[in-house]
């Protein structure tokens, strides 16, 4: 079995639990997407997924983009919906998601909506060139990025930092760490109520040393797909970090503008961190990073800079003509070229990124500084 989730088991005598809980937590969501379940070669665990029927008729070729609107989801505004939309696409996975242990499973899936919940909350001030966060729980040293100050619990300085109805303000962010930040309180939350070492550790490391970046990747998070076997182009499960690469070389080169990282919301949406009640859908996104090309701005400094506001009124004028609507899609909604290469690909990714274990005796998070 290629797709589906494999859970696994501490013994043969555990497979009866292991089906009974997925049976329960559908029940209590009030899903019935057509389950089937198969036992593991090795005895070790066992296979849920969907029954072939089920997937051509609700996400044909694994595109989960309208599956809300189909089932008449409003994950949105109600947590019940988003619950179901979280379970029903990770059993649409195209490529086999292992697990190893129900309860970790089940973090996985308050991680996502965690996650989602907080995405739609996030709203922040775009500046490529400078930064700040809450100062009563923040400090900065380039060395060792934002720290926590002592005494400042992680969850609510991650919360002040990225939600203005809490603050009362917007902090400067790149879209980049923007996803880190809300990936971090999501995963926060969970290690918080079941987990609490794990919380503890997290604490320490950011009041020692920020994690970021690549790092920030390798550390925390999990990739599912690959340039050489990429994902659906349209598979995405609510709570996935996404990267929308730029394919114009050119513009490109402008710092803040190589592509553009998003969290799914589902119901089709990804997040909008600048206007948060405004979120893209696939072709706003694509129409936007197609004309960063046409925005390109230097300075008499000769720095690259771009113009936010041209961008916008080509996107709008686009929008109005349904012809050039379709070749612009069409050139974006491909699958990205490698990295530094820029030539027929588009600004599609081949792969989602989630966060890694968390529960006690399967967490698979090693923190360097803890």
């Amino acid at each position: 079995m290629s797709f589906g989730l494999r859970i696994r088991h501490a013994s043969l005598g555990a497979q009866a639990d292991l089906r009974h809980r997925m049976v329960q937590l559908l029940e209590h969501l009030e899903l019935d997407p057509q389950l089937c379940c198969s036992a593991d070669t090795d005895g070790q665990g066992l296979h849920f997924f969907l029954h072939p029927d089920a997937v051509a008729s609700q996400t044909p070729d694994f595109d989960t983009l309208g599956l809300s609107a189909a089932q008449h989801w409003d994950g949105a505004r109600h947590d019940r919906d988003l619950r179901r939309e979280i379970l029903w696409t990770l059993l649409a996975t195209p490529l086999t998601q292992d697990f190893p242990s129900f309860d970790e499973f089940e973090s996985a899936c308050r991680i996502r909506f965690h996650l989602v919940r907080a995405a739609q909350r996030t709203s922040m001030d775009f500046k490529t060139d400078e930064v700040d966060r809450p100062p009563e729980h923040w400090q900065y040293h380039p060395d060792t990025g934002f720290t926590l100050k002592p005494g400042k619990c992680l969850i609510e300085a991650l919360t002040l930092a990225t939600q203005p109805s809490r603050s009362g303000r917007q902090y400067a962010f790149s879209c980049y760490r923007a996803t880190e930040y809300v990936m971090l309180l999501a995963m926060a939350q969970e290690a918080h109520d079941h987990h609490p070492d794990l919380f503890a550790r997290l604490q320490r490391q950011w009041q020692t040393r920020a994690i970021m970046s690549g790092n920030f990747q390798e550390t925390l998070l999990r990739e599912l797909g690959s340039q050489d076997l990429p994902l659906p182009m349209h598979w995405y499960v609510p709570g996935d970090r996404v990267w929308f690469r730029n394919p114009d070389d050119a513009s490109s080169d402008v710092y803040g503008f190589e592509g553009s990282w998003v969290v799914y919301l589902g119901g089709g949406l990804f997040t909008n961190f600048w206007q948060h009640d405004q979120p893209y859908d696939i072709p706003s996104k694509c129409l936007e990073i197609y004309h960063w090309r046409d925005g390109v701005t230097r300075d008499a400094q000769g720095k690259l800079g771009m113009d936010e506001t041209r961008v916008k009124l080509l996107v709008d004028s686009t929008r109005r003509c349904p012809q050039k609507t379709r070749e612009v899609l069409e050139r974006m909604q491909r699958l990205r070229d490698p990295a530094g290469v820029y030539a027929h690909g588009g600004c599609m990714d081949s792969t989602r990124e989630m966060s890694r274990w968390v529960r006690p005796g399967t967490c698979d998070i090693v923190l360097p500084d803890a």
